[in-house]
């Protein structure tokens, strides 16, 4: 650790996602081109504070670049009275303990899409006093739903005018606490105040519209500033030039594959930007993808899945459990299958998205109510017994394993203030901020019943910290939350996952299941997607695996670097 008091020289701090570059301190800016040249595969560092970029850029223009990022600085006072706590109630702001709390900051880290850092490099470096990693955790439920870094400038470097800046702030975007990164920030800046630095600085990308005001609100004003990072893969979109129209507009399953092709060398050129139509090419070969669907599935495979009742038939051959089912046909036939099994979920045989199911079905007026709702989907209409279990979705690509998730139904957390109404309206616009658009909760008749299983209705007011489920259905495009479960996948699980791909022939897909404990062997198979969206599985590596699948050549290229398996606890 340098002196505080006595300036320090080439001064580069590792930080794990990448090193934190001090400009200033190198008086050689070709030692500083050959330092950031070094840069290992798989970070991102930053050179902040150098007088002169342009002219550090000129050193080696084919490797470095300006940063197209704003630098924001605000004055730090010893005392702002709490704010933190008031900002975000119900929320405790600590510092980083040990790796379970580095590995839910990678968390983190990987739904921001940010780069993650090994978790002993975080650990090390909050016993530095150089750093201050701090983290929200939600009191009611102990899981981390943000994260905030600060670095001491007089301990990195002796900066003499007393220093301090802010990185990788991030919130976890399935948490419904609102406040969260105005409170991170707040008690970063009273952490670092309270150790006697006067000032905070932070970078944040030109165009990150809800960043700027966020931190305009709390008090930052933008500097003249600049960054300096090396052209790498990671770094790619901010130093390529512009992407198309056609790509901008692509949803986010289509956007993970073109900007992973992109990151390969790929060719990618958008045939059909709202479908999500891309052709890409290597190498003299091409293919045409649509999302996570491609030319190597084929359309008989397409049609086993399009029909719910062909894919039970055909997997329940293969020895797979599937739940107690049958078409819906006359009036007493489904009535007495009701009556049979006690609980049904109702569900159009053909379908996407959660559209038109309705789950626990228990009497004969919600019978007639969920036929009808399916048949505005579909004519043919499959019954299946409810089964109890977790809804998990497994991502199987070439037949591995490559992602597992929980799928749980979109929930409101009451603050003692706002309507069930309001935590609706409000947790959905975070849900589609989150996901470009693709998830929202839907005031719909669904909903309402749902509610009124609940006791509740619209204008009712939960007590603070009270969870309440809005929807039965855990489809993200209702709303629902994902949960990223594939260190904890049971084997017997797995194999029934890898299975089913082979029997439906299927070298994408993303299949459904019920499972009474995700660490289990005991499931139901419920049904096989086609198109499975790659976008809602981070950290895993699903967009990787699927361009491996596409274009074997480009199999090896540098990866960004991959933590070991995180702990059990879920995060968010």
């Amino acid at each position: 650790m340098a002196d505080e008091r006595r300036p320090a020289r080439d001064v580069a701090l590792e930080c794990g996602w990448g090193r934190l570059v001090f400009g200033q301190t190198f008086a050689d800016d070709l030692t500083l081109a050959a330092v950031l040249r070094a840069e290992e595969p798989g970070r991102r560092d930053v050179c902040l504070y150098h007088p002169e970029p342009h002219v550090l850029v000129s050193r080696a223009p084919h490797e470095l670049f300006v940063d197209p990022s704003h630098t924001f600085r605000r004055s730090l006072v010893p005392d702002s009275g709490g704010l933190a706590a008031r900002l975000a109630p119900g929320v405790v702001i600590r510092p980083l303990a040990g790796p379970a709390d580095a590995d839910g900051v990678n968390h983190l880290y990987a739904r921001a899409g940010m780069v993650r850092a090994p978790s002993q490099v975080l650990v090390a470096n909050q016993d530095d006093p150089t750093f201050c990693h701090l983290v929200a955790e939600e009191a009611a439920r102990g899981s981390l739903v943000g994260t905030v870094t600060g670095i001491d400038h007089r301990l990195a470097f002796g900066d003499p005018e007393a220093g301090a800046s802010l990185w990788c702030l991030a919130v976890d975007q399935l948490s419904s606490r609102p406040g969260l990164g105005a409170a991170l920030v707040s008690a970063l800046a009273e952490e670092l105040a309270g150790r006697g630095c006067r000032r905070l600085d932070l970078s944040v990308m030109h165009d990150n519209a809800p960043a700027i005001g966020l931190y305009e609100k709390l008090g930052f004003e933008r500097v003249p500033v600049f960054c300096v990072k090396r052209k790498n893969p990671i770094n790619e979109p901010l130093f390529s030039g512009p992407l198309s129209d056609d790509h901008r507009a692509l949803n986010p399953y289509a956007r993970i594959v073109a900007d992973e092709a992109r990151r390969r060398g790929i060719g990618v050129s958008v045939i059909d930007a709202e479908g999500g139509f891309l052709r890409l090419s290597h190498g003299g070969r091409q293919i045409v993808t649509r999302e996570s669907l491609s030319q190597l599935t084929s359309g008989v495979a397409v049609s086993w899945c399009d029909d719910k009742r062909v894919t039970r038939r055909l997997v329940a051959a293969a020895g797979l459990a599937v739940p107690r089912g049958r078409p819906s046909t006359t009036p007493e036939a489904d009535r007495a299958f009701l009556a049979e099994v006690g609980e049904l979920v109702v569900k159009p045989a053909r379908g996407e998205q959660g559209a038109g199911v309705t789950v626990g079905v228990t009497d004969e007026e919600g019978l007639v109510q969920a036929l009808e709702r399916a048949r505005t989907q579909c004519p043919d209409v499959l019954l299946e017994q409810r089964c109890d279990g977790a809804d998990l979705r497994v991502v199987v690509i070439g037949h591995e394993v490559v992602a597992a998730a929980v799928r749980r139904p979109a929930t409101v957390v009451g603050d003692g203030r706002h309507s069930v109404g309001e935590l609706i309206a409000a947790q959905s616009r975070r849900r589609a901020a989150a996901t470009g658009g693709e998830s929202t909760i839907p005031v719909d008749e669904a909903t309402l019943e749902t509610l009124r299983a609940g006791g509740r209705g619209l204008d009712d007011v939960l007590g603070d910290g009270e969870a309440l489920a809005v929807r039965r259905t855990a489809n993200l495009h209702t709303g629902g939350t994902i949960h990223d479960v594939t260190a904890r996948l049971h084997p017997t699980v797995a194999e029934a996952a890898v299975r089913a791909s082979r029997v439906l022939d299927l070298p994408v897909t993303g299949l459904d299941f019920l499972v009474p404990d995700v660490e289990g062997p005991d499931y139901v198979f419920i049904e096989a997607n086609e198109r499975p969206g790659l976008a809602n599985h981070e950290p895993q590596p699903t967009a990787q695996r699927f361009l491996d699948l596409l274009f074997p050549a480009t199999r090896g290229l540098p990866q960004a670097w991959q933590p070991a398996p995180a702990s059990s606890r879920p995060v968010g």
